[in-house]
């Protein structure tokens, strides 16, 4: 449960670096993770490649929140 917990926290950090990532791009034309990971191509792709799964896990968790309130 510990390993869910992790990935959730993982997932969620995930999707909040890249929103903020295409808001920098957007408004200043600074792409964050270029800057990071540019001298390691297949690493910036992993990057969005995770961070893609991220927001498509946080969208079907929302789409299918079954939660009782």
């Amino acid at each position: 449960m510990r390993e869910l917990k992790t990935l959730v926290k993982l997932s969620k950090w995930l999707v909040v670096l890249g929103a903020i990532n295409w808001g920098l791009v957007a408004l200043m034309k600074f792409n964050l993770v270029t800057l990071l990971f540019g001298q390691w191509p297949v690493m910036e792709m992993w990057v969005y490649v995770l961070m893609g799964a991220a927001g498509m896990w946080g969208a079907f968790a929302m789409l299918t929140n079954t939660k009782k309130k």
